[in-house]
């Protein structure tokens, strides 16, 4: 009888244990989608203040970075080093801070480093659902004639830039 009572328990912790597993190991045959090969969709969005903005149909002419984020995400501020890093070797970046404040994507600037060419604002998430943004953070690379040419739900690394970031912006050259 006690039994019984641990086998809901038992269930949670291997279903728990089945989807860190997914989780981990992720590669990006996992992270392919309908929207690579897609053009990326048109939105107009505003900047916060002080910030320069974007429209993706004006960037055509160069691969570029578009990361979706926001300031109450903390895989967003563990990834935003890597998007400095990136940005410092002059890969363009544009951002997206979804769900969020103008104050509180400003602070999150301020205090960690702007990465982003542009950067606007989408606390409805219009361009989120044209996106099919699942969750934050969430990266795509556009290529020059703005086709989406590689995406990646979730956490950013070295290991992800190296493996999909990269090779995505030399293809969409």
């Amino acid at each position: 009888m006690n039994g019984l009572r641990l086998l809901p328990v038992i269930i949670l912790f291997g279903l728990a244990g089945m989807l860190g597993y997914a989780l981990l190991t992720r590669t990006e045959a996992t992270q392919t989608d309908r929207f690579v090969g897609e053009p990326v969709p048109a939105f107009s969005l505003d900047a916060p203040a002080g910030f320069p903005g974007f429209a993706p149909e004006n960037l055509t002419g160069e691969a570029y970075v578009l990361n979706v984020w926001g300031s109450w995400c903390a895989p967003c501020e563990v990834e935003h080093p890597v998007l400095m890093e990136l940005a410092g070797e002059g890969v363009p970046i544009y951002g997206i801070a979804w769900r969020d404040s103008e104050a509180n994507a400003t602070d999150f600037l301020q205090r960690l480093g702007n990465p982003f060419s542009g950067v606007v604002l989408d606390p409805f998430g219009e361009a989120i659902i044209e996106l099919g943004v699942t969750g934050a953070p969430e990266t795509f690379v556009i290529g020059a004639d703005g086709i989406i040419r590689a995406r990646w739900t979730g956490l950013l690394t070295d290991d992800v830039v190296r493996r999909v970031i990269r090779p995505a912006l030399e293809d969409g050259a």
